[in-house]
């Protein structure tokens, strides 16, 4: 081959290398909400119904914490509605993980609470919570079914009190917003 062939391979390489990692400029507003702004706005509402309808269907809910994690979801499925984390395995295969991983420590919390904590005040819970949240997360990715708002929704199931409506409000909010968004995916498109 030619060198001096491969040598502006090479330069262009490098020009391609330094463009990718180096700093990179945000602007403000973004240059495609400047382009399709009706987009975004239609895009953005769709979620705020979404979140409303599984919200009014969750209204008697007081888990606040654990129904947060649905808004970090709703974020994940309708700005990367094309991205593979926000296909309904990762949606809500995250979720069943993050709640089956929460509900075994938190019951771990009660059981085996007691026993460890007399002097040590909140120290089960905390080091319970920190155990769901790392339990979450290594069988999600173990599972393929990453999610990080399901690792929250673990730690929630052991800071919070939970019953069985809890669980179950929980997996059919983020199944609704999952199945609004499969609906709507042929008019949405990635925002970021």
């Amino acid at each position: 081959m030619n060198p001096l062939a491969l040598n502006r391979r090479t330069a262009r390489n490098l020009a391609e290398l330094s463009k990718q990692s180096g700093p990179t400029r945000r602007r403000f507003p973004d240059p495609k909400f400047c382009r399709h702004p009706a987009r975004y706005v239609a895009q953005c509402g769709i979620a705020t119904l979404a979140v409303l309808i599984v919200l009014v269907a969750l209204d008697h809910m007081k888990h606040t914490v654990l129904i947060a994690s649905l808004g970090a979801s709703t974020f994940i499925a309708f700005t990367m509605p094309h991205v593979e984390s926000s296909r309904p395995r990762y949606l809500i295969g995250g979720y069943i993980v993050g709640t089956c991983v929460g509900c075994f420590w938190s019951a771990a919390t009660v059981l085996l609470g007691p026993a460890m904590g007399g002097a040590l005040d909140g120290a089960p819970v905390i080091l319970f919570g920190a155990v769901a949240t790392g339990s979450a997360i290594f069988l999600m990715v173990v599972t393929q079914t990453e999610h990080p708002p399901a690792a929250a929704l673990a730690l929630g199931y052991v800071l919070n009190e939970w019953d069985l409506l809890t669980v179950i409000v929980v997996l059919a909010g983020i199944t609704a917003i999952s199945l609004i968004k499969e609906s709507s995916k042929p008019i949405l498109t990635n925002l970021l």
